[in-house]
């Protein structure tokens, strides 16, 4: 088939936004401010979960970067584990040993 010359196709993403704009027009004042309220009370608490989430990227950046991470991982584990008996000190924790 030949494409039409005078037909321009719209993508997705604006379409998406055409609907969008024709929606939020389609409001009252009303509701265009409790829209705006809402998206701004979401909006906040999304900052506050990535602000609290920054500390493990860091880590996990860290943890890809450098393997001497893993190192120390691991001698930390094997130190509390010969002091400690992991199995049994998180049992305790869950009401398992007497």
């Amino acid at each position: 088939m030949q494409s039409q010359g005078g037909v321009s196709e719209i993508t997705l993403r604006g379409r998406i936004k055409q609907i969008a704009e024709s929606k939020w027009e389609s409001l009252s004042n009303q509701q265009k401010k409790y829209a705006k309220k809402t998206w701004g009370v979401l909006t906040y608490k999304w900052r506050w979960q990535i602000a609290m989430n920054i500390p493990y990227l860091g880590i996990y950046i860290l943890d890809r970067t450098f393997p001497a991470v893993h190192e120390f991982d691991m001698n930390l584990l094997a130190s509390i584990t010969s002091k400690l008996p992991l199995p049994a000190f998180i049992s305790s924790w869950m009401g398992l040993v007497n």
